[in-house]
């Protein structure tokens, strides 16, 4: 068969080891150069492919490829524009159709979470449909962790790690000036539906730090939770919350809801970490310091977690394996076969039973009373977060990160307006 090129785009929040996965796509491509023409990455996602805009990977060195892997953040930049359904958005996928065809293009590795996966599977099954198929492959990322049947989502271990070890060190913080001053700490992480990252806080206890963690999937109650941090208090003479962003009453309603909305259609959060201190002020009186971790949490490739800037890697390259096997509509999946020792293999699951479909904390991974994790939860996350892949550092104190040329390549349609 002769060689057909590659498209890559990364899709919705990035995270501090999306790159490792786009350097594992890449590298894992030039090694197939006689099946595998040239790859290009879409600028700003799939925007980048709607509107041709389109970088031409070859034009970096192998050292530049090689840096991806410990840089943070999208190389090629990212964007969350959301493709509805086939009907719907019908224009929009056949333009998508349209580019690939025009730069003879076979194959389709999109980067993210959920509502990629879906718009990857819809790309896969209109390709047939228009006469010019595309093995069309979802390369999975998302700190929220909610992909199903994949163990766990490139991205969740090291904000794990990021979380558990800034809650510690801003216990001891709290811990020191307790007598006399801040008694509560609140760190609000994310997590609209799902609680992986809140409960990462969770591994702090294991240290002898008093800690409250708030997940999606147990409504808030006020009094309990009060109750909880006043008892705590009365014990250590401090403690510390972690709640996730998507923290609920029984009715549903985000503590941080802001009244607006995403690209994507969903409520806008951010603000659970002060309204929950000012329930602390308001019921117990305890003074309190609140901080919100938003980009800090995803973006901190310096404390990435090993174990998963090694598996964002790999699902990269496990990607144009399974496209060059001739897979399709498919996503590669973190099989997990012992926790201790951690092992793990690289598996396939179908994107038709991965697209709109969201994988919550299970019950037995929260203690009775809603306010911990378990020890199976422990033992689930404890690998996760294990070891350090630091990235080299500069002179001047400051990690050396990559910054590509990203190079256009010359368009070939007449230009198309987005919605």
């Amino acid at each position: 068969m002769p060689s057909k090129n590659a498209f890559y785009a990364q899709s919705g929040g990035v995270t501090a080891v999306i790159n490792a996965s786009a350097c594992g796509v890449i590298e894992t491509a030039r090694q197939h150069k006689g099946r595998i023409g040239k790859v290009f990455a879409g600028r700003n996602g799939i925007i980048g492919a709607l509107t041709e805009d389109l970088i031409d990977t070859g034009k970096e060195s192998a050292a530049a490829i090689r840096g991806l892997r410990s840089t943070p953040a999208g190389a090629f930049g990212s964007c969350r524009y959301k493709l509805k359904s086939l009907d719907a958005d019908r224009p929009e996928y056949e333009r998508l159709i349209e580019v690939f065809r025009a730069h003879d293009i076979g194959y389709f590795f999109y980067n993210g979470g959920g509502d990629s996966a879906d718009t990857c599977f819809k790309v896969s099954q209109l390709s047939q449909t228009m006469g010019y198929p595309v093995q069309a492959i979802h390369v999975p990322k998302t700190v929220d962790n909610d992909l199903p049947i994949t163990d766990c989502c490139p991205g969740f271990g090291s904000v794990a790690k990021y979380v558990a070890v800034s809650a510690l060190e801003a216990s001891l913080d709290v811990r020191s000036m307790a007598r006399t001053s801040t008694k509560v700490f609140v760190l609000e992480v994310m997590g609209r539906h799902a609680g992986w990252i809140a409960a990462a806080g969770g591994l702090i206890e294991d240290h002898g730090i008093p800690v409250v963690v708030l997940f999606p999937e147990i409504a808030f109650d006020q009094a309990k939770f009060v109750a909880k941090v006043d008892a705590l208090v009365k014990t250590h003479g401090y403690c510390t919350v972690v709640v996730s962003e998507g923290c609920h009453t029984a009715d549903g309603k985000f503590l941080a809801e802001q009244g607006t909305r995403d690209a994507f259609g969903h409520a806008q959060l951010g603000g659970a970490a002060p309204v929950i201190a000012g329930i602390v002020k308001d019921a117990l009186g305890h003074k309190f310091h609140w901080a919100v971790a938003d980009y800090l949490q995803r973006s901190a490739r310096h404390i990435a977690s090993a174990t998963d800037v090694r598996q964002a890697y790999e699902v990269g390259a496990k990607a144009v394996e399974l496209a060059l096997a001739g897979h399709n509509a498919v996503m590669p999946t973190i099989e997990r076969t012992s926790d201790a020792p951690y092992r793990y293999r690289i598996g396939t699951a179908p994107l038709a039973k991965v697209a709109n479909v969201e994988k919550f904390m299970p019950r037995d991974f929260i203690t009775k009373d809603g306010f911990s994790i378990t020890d199976k939860c422990r033992r689930y996350l404890a690998p996760l977060i294990h070891g350090e892949d630091y990235p080299v550092y500069a002179r001047d104190g400051l990690p050396k990160y990559v910054t590509l040329k990203n190079v256009a390549v010359k368009k070939r349609l007449p230009p198309f307006a987005l919605k």
